[in-house]
Protein backbone atom coordinates (compact mmCIF):
# COMPACT_ATOMS: atom_id res chain seq x y z
CA UNK A 1 0.00 0.00 0.00
CA UNK A 2 2.16 2.70 -1.31
CA UNK A 3 4.64 3.98 1.38
CA UNK A 4 2.78 2.71 4.38
CA UNK A 5 3.50 -0.94 5.71
CA UNK A 6 0.84 -2.61 7.62
CA UNK A 7 2.79 -6.17 8.10
CA UNK A 8 2.49 -5.44 11.98
CA UNK A 9 -1.12 -4.99 11.88
CA UNK A 10 -1.49 -8.00 9.86
CA UNK A 11 0.46 -10.48 12.25
CA UNK A 12 -2.98 -11.77 14.03
CA UNK A 13 -4.11 -12.71 10.86
CA UNK A 14 -0.64 -14.31 9.46
CA UNK A 15 -0.41 -16.51 12.27
CA UNK A 16 -3.85 -17.82 12.14
CA UNK A 17 -3.09 -18.71 8.13
CA UNK A 18 0.19 -20.29 9.00
CA UNK A 19 -1.81 -22.75 11.72
CA UNK A 20 -4.46 -23.71 9.19
CA UNK A 21 -2.01 -23.66 6.70
CA UNK A 22 0.09 -26.39 8.70
CA UNK A 23 3.27 -24.43 9.10
CA UNK A 24 2.76 -24.13 12.95
CA UNK A 25 1.15 -26.39 15.07
CA UNK A 26 -0.39 -24.64 17.33
CA UNK A 27 -1.92 -20.78 17.53
CA UNK A 28 0.21 -18.13 19.42
CA UNK A 29 -1.18 -17.47 23.02
CA UNK A 30 -1.60 -13.34 21.67
CA UNK A 31 -3.73 -14.24 19.55
CA UNK A 32 -7.16 -13.96 21.04
CA UNK A 33 -5.61 -10.68 22.87
CA UNK A 34 -4.68 -9.15 19.78
CA UNK A 35 -8.26 -9.85 18.26
CA UNK A 36 -10.13 -8.21 21.51
CA UNK A 37 -7.93 -5.30 21.74
CA UNK A 38 -7.01 -4.68 17.82
CA UNK A 39 -4.07 -2.35 17.24
CA UNK A 40 -5.02 1.07 16.08
CA UNK A 41 -6.17 1.62 12.71
CA UNK A 42 -5.45 5.48 12.64
CA UNK A 43 -2.45 6.43 11.11
CA UNK A 44 -2.43 9.71 11.90
CA UNK A 45 -1.11 10.90 15.38
CA UNK A 46 -2.51 13.59 16.98
CA UNK A 47 -0.92 16.44 19.45
CA UNK A 48 -1.33 15.18 23.14
CA UNK A 49 -3.92 17.32 25.50
CA UNK A 50 -2.57 20.90 26.48
CA UNK A 51 -3.14 21.05 30.49
CA UNK A 52 -3.63 24.61 31.73
CA UNK A 53 -3.05 25.54 35.12
CA UNK A 54 -5.98 26.68 37.04
CA UNK A 55 -5.78 29.27 40.17
CA UNK A 56 -8.54 29.58 43.07
CA UNK A 57 -9.10 32.77 45.00
CA UNK A 58 -11.53 34.00 47.34
CA UNK A 59 -12.47 37.48 46.83
CA UNK A 60 -14.66 39.95 47.34
CA UNK A 61 -16.97 40.82 44.27
CA UNK A 62 -18.25 44.71 43.70
CA UNK A 63 -21.74 44.05 44.14
CA UNK A 64 -21.36 40.85 46.73
CA UNK A 65 -20.82 41.04 50.52
CA UNK A 66 -19.96 37.61 50.28
CA UNK A 67 -16.78 36.42 48.95
CA UNK A 68 -16.87 33.73 46.02
CA UNK A 69 -14.37 31.71 44.74
CA UNK A 70 -12.78 32.88 41.72
CA UNK A 71 -11.25 30.32 39.36
CA UNK A 72 -8.13 32.17 36.96
CA UNK A 73 -6.51 29.98 34.04
CA UNK A 74 -2.57 30.95 33.97
CA UNK A 75 -2.05 31.42 29.78
CA UNK A 76 0.25 29.54 28.57
CA UNK A 77 3.52 30.69 26.17
CA UNK A 78 3.12 28.98 22.71
CA UNK A 79 6.81 27.54 21.43
CA UNK A 80 7.64 26.35 18.82
CA UNK A 81 8.47 22.70 18.88
CA UNK A 82 10.55 20.55 16.56
CA UNK A 83 9.06 17.98 14.65
CA UNK A 84 10.80 14.70 17.16
CA UNK A 85 9.17 16.81 20.35
CA UNK A 86 5.74 17.72 18.87
CA UNK A 87 4.22 14.37 20.87
CA UNK A 88 5.33 14.02 23.42
CA UNK A 89 3.62 14.14 26.79
CA UNK A 90 2.86 17.45 28.21
CA UNK A 91 4.03 18.41 31.78
CA UNK A 92 1.32 18.44 34.15
CA UNK A 93 1.79 21.42 36.18
CA UNK A 94 0.25 22.05 39.72
CA UNK A 95 0.10 25.66 41.78
CA UNK A 96 1.60 23.68 44.53
CA UNK A 97 4.63 23.31 42.30
CA UNK A 98 5.04 27.11 42.61
CA UNK A 99 4.58 27.60 45.88
CA UNK A 100 7.00 24.23 46.61
CA UNK A 101 9.87 25.90 44.72
CA UNK A 102 9.94 28.82 45.94
CA UNK A 103 10.10 27.54 49.51
CA UNK A 104 13.00 25.08 48.72
CA UNK A 105 15.21 27.60 47.36
CA UNK A 106 14.63 30.17 50.39
CA UNK A 107 15.12 27.19 52.64
CA UNK A 108 17.43 24.44 51.17
CA UNK A 109 18.78 23.12 54.11
CA UNK A 110 14.83 21.75 54.30
CA UNK A 111 15.37 19.14 51.69
CA UNK A 112 18.47 17.70 54.09
CA UNK A 113 16.09 16.96 56.62
CA UNK A 114 14.85 12.87 56.98
CA UNK A 115 11.43 12.11 55.66
CA UNK A 116 8.88 9.34 55.29
CA UNK A 117 7.81 8.75 51.80
CA UNK A 118 5.88 5.43 52.53
CA UNK A 119 2.14 5.66 53.34
CA UNK A 120 -0.20 2.94 54.62
CA UNK A 121 -3.02 3.34 52.70
CA UNK A 122 -1.93 6.54 50.46
CA UNK A 123 -4.92 8.25 51.43
CA UNK A 124 -2.97 9.82 54.68
CA UNK A 125 -3.66 13.29 53.04
CA UNK A 126 -7.51 12.55 53.99
CA UNK A 127 -7.03 13.42 57.40
CA UNK A 128 -5.41 16.61 57.21
CA UNK A 129 -6.96 20.24 58.15
CA UNK A 130 -4.71 22.70 56.98
CA UNK A 131 -6.61 25.11 58.49
CA UNK A 132 -3.96 24.85 61.00
CA UNK A 133 0.51 24.23 60.39
CA UNK A 134 0.39 20.89 63.01
CA UNK A 135 -0.94 17.87 61.58
CA UNK A 136 -1.54 14.67 63.73
CA UNK A 137 0.80 11.62 62.43
CA UNK A 138 2.83 14.26 60.31
CA UNK A 139 6.44 15.51 60.90
CA UNK A 140 6.26 19.15 60.63
CA UNK A 141 8.35 19.94 57.10
CA UNK A 142 8.26 22.08 54.07
CA UNK A 143 5.25 20.92 52.66
CA UNK A 144 3.69 21.61 55.69
CA UNK A 145 4.56 25.18 54.74
CA UNK A 146 3.23 24.39 51.22
CA UNK A 147 0.01 23.14 51.94
CA UNK A 148 -0.83 25.46 54.86
CA UNK A 149 0.11 28.24 51.77
CA UNK A 150 -2.48 27.00 49.37
CA UNK A 151 -5.16 26.64 51.92
CA UNK A 152 -4.71 29.95 52.80
CA UNK A 153 -5.07 31.23 49.40
CA UNK A 154 -8.29 28.80 48.52
CA UNK A 155 -10.28 30.13 51.80
CA UNK A 156 -8.96 33.35 52.94
CA UNK A 157 -10.79 36.39 51.19
CA UNK A 158 -8.57 38.89 49.59
CA UNK A 159 -5.11 36.94 50.33
CA UNK A 160 -2.14 37.65 48.28
CA UNK A 161 0.33 35.21 47.74
CA UNK A 162 3.57 36.78 49.77
CA UNK A 163 1.12 37.40 52.17
CA UNK A 164 -0.14 33.78 52.96
CA UNK A 165 3.78 32.75 52.67
CA UNK A 166 4.42 35.14 55.16
CA UNK A 167 1.77 33.78 57.53
CA UNK A 168 2.48 30.02 56.67
CA UNK A 169 6.24 30.92 57.38
CA UNK A 170 5.80 32.62 60.45
CA UNK A 171 4.09 29.33 61.67
CA UNK A 172 6.38 26.62 60.81
CA UNK A 173 9.33 29.06 62.81
CA UNK A 174 7.26 29.30 65.78
CA UNK A 175 6.77 25.40 65.63
CA UNK A 176 10.54 24.77 64.42
CA UNK A 177 11.64 26.74 67.52
CA UNK A 178 9.27 24.71 70.01
CA UNK A 179 10.57 21.31 68.92
CA UNK A 180 13.99 22.75 68.99
CA UNK A 181 13.33 24.10 73.09
CA UNK A 182 11.64 20.49 73.53
CA UNK A 183 14.34 18.49 72.49
CA UNK A 184 16.57 20.53 74.11
CA UNK A 185 14.96 20.09 77.59
CA UNK A 186 14.68 16.25 76.85
CA UNK A 187 18.45 15.89 76.33
CA UNK A 188 19.04 17.94 80.06
CA UNK A 189 16.93 16.43 81.49
CA UNK A 190 18.08 12.84 80.48
CA UNK A 191 21.55 14.03 81.07
CA UNK A 192 20.20 15.00 84.68
CA UNK A 193 19.30 11.31 85.24
CA UNK A 194 22.38 10.37 84.17
CA UNK A 195 22.24 9.20 80.72
CA UNK A 196 25.45 9.57 78.64
CA UNK A 197 25.05 10.65 75.02
CA UNK A 198 27.79 9.47 72.44
CA UNK A 199 28.82 11.96 69.68
CA UNK A 200 26.89 13.91 67.19
CA UNK A 201 26.53 13.46 63.52
CA UNK A 202 28.74 16.06 63.22
CA UNK A 203 31.36 15.55 65.55
CA UNK A 204 31.79 12.10 64.04
CA UNK A 205 32.16 13.59 60.69
CA UNK A 206 35.29 15.47 61.82
CA UNK A 207 36.89 12.76 64.06
CA UNK A 208 36.72 10.74 60.14
CA UNK A 209 38.01 13.63 58.50
CA UNK A 210 41.03 13.55 61.29
CA UNK A 211 41.98 10.34 60.61
CA UNK A 212 41.86 11.29 56.99
CA UNK A 213 44.45 13.97 56.99
CA UNK A 214 46.56 12.37 59.65
CA UNK A 215 46.91 9.23 57.07
CA UNK A 216 47.38 11.66 54.43
CA UNK A 217 50.17 13.62 56.17
CA UNK A 218 51.93 10.31 57.52
CA UNK A 219 52.22 9.06 53.59
CA UNK A 220 53.21 12.75 52.44
CA UNK A 221 55.70 12.76 54.59
CA UNK A 222 57.33 9.20 53.63
CA UNK A 223 57.09 10.22 49.42
CA UNK A 224 59.08 13.75 50.88
CA UNK A 225 62.03 11.14 52.93
CA UNK A 226 62.03 9.24 49.62
CA UNK A 227 61.90 11.80 47.17
CA UNK A 228 65.03 13.68 49.80
CA UNK A 229 66.96 10.23 49.59
CA UNK A 230 67.09 9.31 45.93
CA UNK A 231 67.95 13.03 45.10
CA UNK A 232 70.39 13.33 47.49
CA UNK A 233 72.01 9.88 45.87
CA UNK A 234 71.71 11.34 42.45
CA UNK A 235 72.10 14.82 43.08
CA UNK A 236 76.22 15.20 41.52
CA UNK A 237 75.50 12.80 38.77
CA UNK A 238 72.63 14.31 37.55
CA UNK A 239 74.29 17.70 37.93
CA UNK A 240 77.19 16.49 35.64
CA UNK A 241 74.41 14.93 33.31
CA UNK A 242 72.82 18.38 32.54
CA UNK A 243 76.06 19.82 31.63
CA UNK A 244 76.34 20.32 28.28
Amino acid sequence: MGKFNLTALRVRKTAIDSFAAGKKGSVPQWADIVGDIPPAQILVRDRPQQHQLVRQRLKTLPGNSRPSAVFSVQQKRVKPKKASRMFLPVEIKYEEDHLRKKFFSDHPWELARPRILVEVSGKDFENYDWSRMQQPGKKLDGESVVQRQLWLLHNIPNMTESRAYDIARREFYRLRLQEDIERRVAAEEAEATGAVFGPTRLEIGMELENQQFEAWKSWAKTEAQIVDSALAEDGPHGARESLP
